[in-house]
């Protein structure tokens, strides 16, 4: 339709929030369906932080906030900053978004001139090169393998830079794969972003907190100082306090590049809700008891579902160092045949026969870019993970 702008036939729907739909549409109809596509942790927000949204409210906390944020919560973020990753930052040096999807289509916005190159590594999460086409650049997408841990490796990187590349986007740990960089393993990427100092850095730090055992979390200006300049730290209060539908996400980077993302959030949206800033404060300067035991939670659950998923047949399932997800590859089911005698030609063919015999809804891992996988999130009960991965070990049993 002539109406409809162009840069929409550069864009793809999101396969995850399709899959979503696709599985409350079968609950409606009375199916019994396990939901493992939806991205977000099951626990309800501590009442801490639900408190400090309440006397917020009575503190008349309800009008037009800045549009990079309230002080408190901007230096709330600086002290966390300081805090947990070392870095010094300034509340002038920080803004607040609508959710982490506003921080980076806003950064992108403030710096993408048509055929800007942004280096993503797959599998990624399905938001980030629909962004970067939306606004005007060109995702370079580089592909990583199971037998790396699904993590960039740099002499990958390294080919990947152009004259071109205006950002390198990396997301620790992952959506989709839950890898997540060890301080040697971003010490060498970052060793190769200092050779090419025209590249910007975009850390996706969401899950941060979401990491296990004696794994230690560290961002890309932490171990390299140098790269604090050209650096913009993405980080949020969604996933490691339960805030998903508060929708704060936050970043910190260059003054100049703060004031061009203020610039384009004061014609968008203006600043994020009030009441939902004043809940983050409480958030990062708290009480953190719920991140850690969370954080126990998740590395139970995650040992389950790794379990079970190995042990069902064509499958393989990687044991990953953090958020909520695994990335399992179904390459040994591919081109067998269901008991109806449909052939499995593809990811989306496997995802899409478990929805239908065994009513459990994933994503298929082409949708982050890389195939044949898929990606369970275990954002729920050890009940229902249970249920769901005897639910493919069937479903898988079943093949031909």
């Amino acid at each position: 339709m002539a109406f409809l702008a162009d840069a929409l036939s550069r864009v793809k729907p999101s396969a995850t929030i399709a899959v979503t739909q696709k599985a409350r549409d079968l609950k409606a109809q009375g199916r019994a369906v396990i939901d493992l596509s939806v991205g977000e942790p099951d626990f309800d927000t501590p009442d801490n932080i639900k408190e400090a949204a309440i006397d917020a409210i009575r503190r008349g906390q309800t009008k037009y906030p800045p549009v990079a944020g309230i002080v408190p919560l901007r230096e709330a973020i600086c002290g966390k900053f300081k805090r947990e990753n070392n870095l010094d930052y300034k509340p002038n040096q920080v803004i607040v978004g609508t959710g982490g999807k506003q921080i980076l289509f806003n950064a992108f916005m403030a710096t993408l001139n048509p055929g800007d190159e942004v280096i993503i590594s797959a599998p990624y999460w399905v938001s980030y090169p629909e962004m970067v086409a939306l606004c005007g650049g060109k995702a370079v997408v580089v592909q990583t393998k199971m037998e790396h841990g699904f993590k960039l490796q740099p002499d990958a990187l390294e080919a990947a830079i152009t004259p071109r590349t205006k950002w390198v986007l990396l997301n620790s740990p992952s959506n989709p794969s839950g890898a997540a960089y060890t301080r040697e393993e971003l010490k060498k990427l970052t060793d190769v972003l200092v050779r090419h100092p025209h590249v910007w850095v975009l850390p996706d730090d969401m899950y941060e907190h979401l990491v296990f055992g004696d794994f230690t979390f560290v961002t890309p200006a932490e171990i390299e100082p140098s790269l604090y300049d050209r650096t913009l730290t993405m980080n949020g209060v969604s996933k490691a306090y339960a805030m998903t539908g508060w929708r704060i996400g936050y970043a910190a980077g260059p003054e100049l590049l703060i004031r061009a993302m203020d610039k384009i959030q004061s014609q968008q949206t203006s600043g994020a809700c009030t009441i939902a800033q004043w809940a983050s404060v409480e958030a990062l300067n708290g009480p953190q008891d719920f991140v850690a035991a969370s954080r126990k939670a998740f590395q139970t659950r995650r040992d389950l579902v790794v379990s079970m998923l190995n042990q069902a047949k064509y499958l393989k399932c990687p044991s990953p160092e953090g958020a909520f997800y695994v990335f399992p590859s179904c390459a040994q089911a591919i081109g067998r045949k269901t008991p109806d005698g449909k052939v499995l030609e593809t990811d989306q063919d496997f995802v899409t026969a478990l929805l239908e015999s065994e009513s459990v809804a994933t994503v298929q891992g082409s949708a982050f870019g890389t195939a044949p996988n898929f990606r369970i999130s275990y954002s729920t009960s050890n009940a229902v993970l249970e249920d769901a991965c005897a639910r493919i070990q069937r479903f898988c049993a079943s093949l031909t």
